[in-house]
């Protein structure tokens, strides 16, 4: 699977800011809403916000001007609309009980961010 340098920095920058399980998924070939999920764990609400954060900072850096975002307030499941890519920031239950990878895997369209590629 090829994926775009962009959807992989951000991944790489949630996993530098303590993200757990962060997962990239390719969807383009299995829904109209996005060509990436991103996937990823905080440990707490103030965690889940704060990597929310962190990655808008980002994205505006680039230019990328997010079109929605869904769940900040509570801090349990936050949902960034990126256009091309959809990022889900979960408590850590919340991940669990809903399991977005099992609906969206197909197959080798995920590849999981590791210390190995952020240090290469």
């Amino acid at each position: 699977m090829n994926y775009s340098e962009n959807a992989l920095n951000v991944a790489k920058q949630l996993f530098m800011k303590k993200g757990e399980d962060v997962k990239l998924l390719k969807v383009d070939h299995l829904t109209i809403l996005a060509d990436y999920f991103l996937i990823v764990s905080g440990r707490s609400d103030v965690h889940v916000k704060s990597l929310c954060d962190d990655i808008e900072k980002l994205m505006e850096s680039q230019g990328r001007q997010r079109l929605r975002i869904e769940g900040y307030r509570q801090g349990r499941w936050i949902v960034l609309d990126y256009g091309d890519m959809l990022i889900h920031i979960f408590h850590k239950s919340e991940r669990e009980f809903y399991d977005l990878e099992r609906l969206w895997i197909d197959g080798d369209n995920c590849i999981e961010i590791t210390d190995d590629m952020v240090m290469a």
